[in-house]
């Protein structure tokens, strides 16, 4: 079997008190007990990004996602969309995402913060990375967190995350091996 993959966790809140904290947790617990992956968490409220180019904390950001194999984004879905820090950090750095998959675990009200998924799904094909179809939606996550930060009932849940990080595996394995053989910048 090939050698772990580095993972970069991205949270999609910045916000105090977020609950992005809780489900963030759950979804690390979930890579850890799926194996194959080494996870680096980045998180918009440690990055207090200007957009300035030479800007020392933007540097360190872009070297840990250039170093990603794969992304798992976990959002919150805000007013039908996914929140403000998540857009700065990915628009902060083009080029890491290039020819790499994303995962997402997001959670909201009634449509589990699909919405944001379905928004982030357009801006991370203009960015030629690969989104997966298979995805974890959390609808009203708040009641289906107990205060341990484990799912009240979470059979099918734990199921949807295991289908996605099998094919996060998956397509990381791939186009990690065709990055290595050509790069990306060079296929066109």
């Amino acid at each position: 079997m090939a050698s772990n993959l580095r993972l970069a966790l991205v949270y999609g809140s910045a916000r105090e008190g977020r609950f992005c904290d809780v489900v963030g947790a759950w979804a690390q617990r979930r890579v850890a007990a799926h194996g194959g992956f080494d996870t680096d968490l980045i998180d918009p409220a440690q990055w207090p990004l200007s957009g300035r180019a030479d800007e020392a904390p933007l540097q360190s950001l872009r070297q840990r996602l250039h170093a990603a194999d794969a992304f798992l984004i976990v959002t919150p879905e805000y007013n039908h969309g996914y929140p403000a820090p998540l857009k700065a950090l990915i628009d902060a750095c083009y080029e890491p995402w290039r020819a790499k998959p994303v995962a997402f675990v997001s959670y909201g009200a009634s449509s589990g913060g699909l919405r944001a998924i379905e928004q982030l799904r357009q801006v991370f094909g203009e960015l030629h990375a690969a989104t997966l179809r298979d995805c974890v939606c959390l609808v009203h996550a708040g009641r289906q967190f107990g205060a341990d930060g484990e799912l009240r009932e979470p059979q099918a849940t734990h199921r949807a995350m295991e289908v996605a990080l099998a094919r996060l595996r998956w397509w990381a394995l791939a186009l990690r091996e065709a990055r290595e053989a050509m790069p990306y910048e060079a296929a066109a």
